[in-house]
Parts: structure tokens; sequence; C-alpha cells
């Protein structure tokens, strides 16, 4: 019993440096990033960052933003995914997998 509380992580020996949770929501919150910085909105989003919460799970964080950024951010991905389905009906992909999900 003495060795699984060695094992265990406590609040003097913890560190974000040992989580996967935490590069994860890293890698995430950076291509998140990316992409708004792209979409020319990276001033609308001053809260976003990678967080762990109390149990080490990694989140990213948005924060608030403006109805007009939610708005902006809604078209956008309303675009993405008429492109992609415009591109999937144009090259025959997934035409079969989109009529069989209509029965």
């Amino acid at each position: 019993m003495r060795d699984d509380a060695v094992q265990r992580h406590d609040a003097a020996t913890w560190s974000l440096l040992d989580s996967d949770d935490w590069y994860a929501a890293r890698d995430a919150t950076t291509a998140l990033r990316d992409a708004l910085l792209r979409a020319g909105l990276e001033k609308d989003f001053p809260y976003l960052r990678a967080d762990l919460n109390a149990f080490g799970h990694g989140f990213v964080e948005l924060g608030r933003v403006s109805p007009a950024t939610a708005e902006r951010l809604a078209k956008l991905l309303r675009l993405a995914l008429a492109s992609v389905s415009q591109r999937l009906e144009e090259s025959g992909d997934g035409v079969a997998e989109h009529d069989a999900g209509e029965d």
C-alpha cells in the first residue's frame, strides 16, 4: 500500500509537465489559434487558452465573445461544412453514405 501512495501525485509534486492532457489541450488551442488568425478573428477571442481542471482533464477555454463574433464564427462553420459536403458530392465520396442516412 505504501508503494501506491508514492506513485500518486499530490499538490506538492504535481506538475503540468507530467500531464498528457495539458499537452493535448495546448496543441488543440494552438490549432484553433492558428485557424482564428487565418480567419482574422484573433482579437475576438481574448480569453482563448489551454487549461486543466482540478482532476487534470485538459480543456480549451474559448471565453466570452460578442454576439457579432459568435455570428461570424457560425457563418464560417456553415461555410466550411457546405464546402466539405460539396467536395464529397463532386468526388462521389460520401454520396452513398449521405443517401443511406436519409432512410
